[in-house]
């Protein structure tokens, strides 16, 4: 791993650690303040909404000011408000501290994965990617561990303070070691246009809705599930490093086998882990986070490879606005479902998300191989200097297996 796959690594690792602190005090968050599952689940609902509210704009923002220089002002100011967050006297002002949280750390998902696709050749993308999901995972995993195995020494104040020391020295790494762009990014009027027109990239936005909300669903609900204490609930958090690994395997396998392939491969992990929670709850959380960080790292790859370079940053931003509305939304929505039929109706709803996602992702990779066979026609997008650039279905006629050459090279194989 160079600098440049390392800083980012670091950047998702802030991001994340300082973005699901709360989620495994929720229940002493919620005996606190007298809530239930879905208003304890606020707590980390208001942060990720909020990211995904902001997460577009401050992509477009990136195209403009660079993206080294939103990654490390977004990931400095997230680990501040980390800081100050525990101190809150109330949880109407925890909530909004959470909001601007959110807000600030938006920044680093919306520019990181554009970064890595302008400074990149394609041959070398997934795996970076992959790297970079990994960090994500293993911020997250961290950053729950350290609040869930303190808050019953420290509170859960204490323990989420200590959570955001964390976060500033990942955020201090971003801040010294992220290498400078070789270039600025290239901007043309009408990137937003080609990030929204193309029905592969559309698809892959909804299927980060679905597989999110899946995903944070179990997770917010898992501590009103199991019984204990609060130390050893946190011990099922340990299986993000299961999503550090299967996310780093996944990026290389798309690139070798396909992205199409391996997402469809990646929601089936998922299915399974979903089903085998009805027989051991941790069992099934183990497969459901390898399943889901294996299928996140294909997904935000394959968004990347396909947009033309003109549009990476809006196309990135509006994948990672569907995946927080997921988190949001999807994870809410989850424990509403749990209040109202426990874990069995949890399961069957998910397992129904799921399948939608498979729908999805089956018609984009055959759309794919319909246009890779000439069924359907490759219109180039407008607004970009370059023809191969602008065309975002030329890395995907390579990931068909097609001989074709782009300016960036030949991609893998779909």
């Amino acid at each position: 791993m160079n600098r440049l796959t390392a800083s980012i690594a670091a950047s998702g690792f802030a991001c994340f650690a300082l973005l699901y602190t709360p989620q495994p005090v929720m229940p002493q968050i919620a005996q606190e303040y007298g809530l239930g599952p879905s208003g304890a689940s606020l707590a980390l609902s208001a942060a990720t909404l909020a990211l995904a509210a902001a997460v577009v704009p401050i992509a477009m923002l990136s195209e403009r000011t660079g993206r080294r220089a939103v990654i490390v002002v977004s990931v400095l100011t997230a680990a501040l408000l980390g800081l100050v967050l525990p101190f809150a006297p109330n949880y109407e002002l925890f909530l909004l501290l959470r909001v601007l949280q959110g807000i600030a750390a938006a920044g680093v998902p919306a520019a990181s994965m554009a970064y890595l696709a302008d400074e990149l050749d394609s041959r070398r993308l997934g795996a970076a990617v992959g790297a970079m999901i990994a960090g994500n995972s293993l911020g997250g995993m961290s950053g729950r561990m350290v609040t869930g195995m303190t808050a019953d020494w420290l509170g859960w104040r204490g323990s989420v303070l200590l959570a955001g020391v964390f976060g500033l020295v990942a955020a201090l790494v971003v801040v010294f070691f992220l290498p400078r762009a070789h270039g600025r990014p290239k901007r043309a009027p009408r990137g937003m246009k080609a990030a929204l027109t193309d029905p592969v990239l559309l698809s892959l936005y909804a299927v980060a809705v679905l597989l999110v909300g899946s995903f944070i669903s179990f997770y917010n609900v898992a501590g009103f599930q199991l019984t204990g204490p609060a130390w050893l609930e946190t011990l099922v958090f340990l299986f993000y490093g299961f999503g550090s690994t299967s996310a780093a395997f996944a990026g290389r396998l798309a690139d070798r086998h396909g992205r199409g392939r391996v997402l469809l491969l990646c929601i089936g992990v998922l299915a399974l882990g979903a089903l085998a929670s009805l027989l051991w709850v941790p069992l099934g959380l183990a497969i459901v986070t390898a399943g889901f960080f294996a299928a996140h790292a294909t997904a935000s790859g394959w968004v990347a490879a396909r947009t033309p370079e003109h549009a990476r940053g809006h196309a990135s931003g509006l994948y990672l606005c569907g995946f927080y509305v997921g988190s949001s939304v999807g994870g809410t929505s989850g424990s509403t479902a749990y209040e109202e039929w426990g874990w069995s109706g949890l399961v069957l709803v998910i397992l129904g998300w799921l399948l939608l996602a498979a729908m999805l992702a089956q018609n984009s990779r055959a759309r794919v191989m319909r246009e890779s066979r000439g069924e359907i026609a490759v219109v180039p997008s407008r607004g970009s200097s370059s023809a191969p650039d602008s065309m975002p279905t030329v890395t995907e006629r390579v990931s068909a297996g097609i001989s074709t050459t782009t300016a960036n090279g030949s991609g893998p194989p779909s």
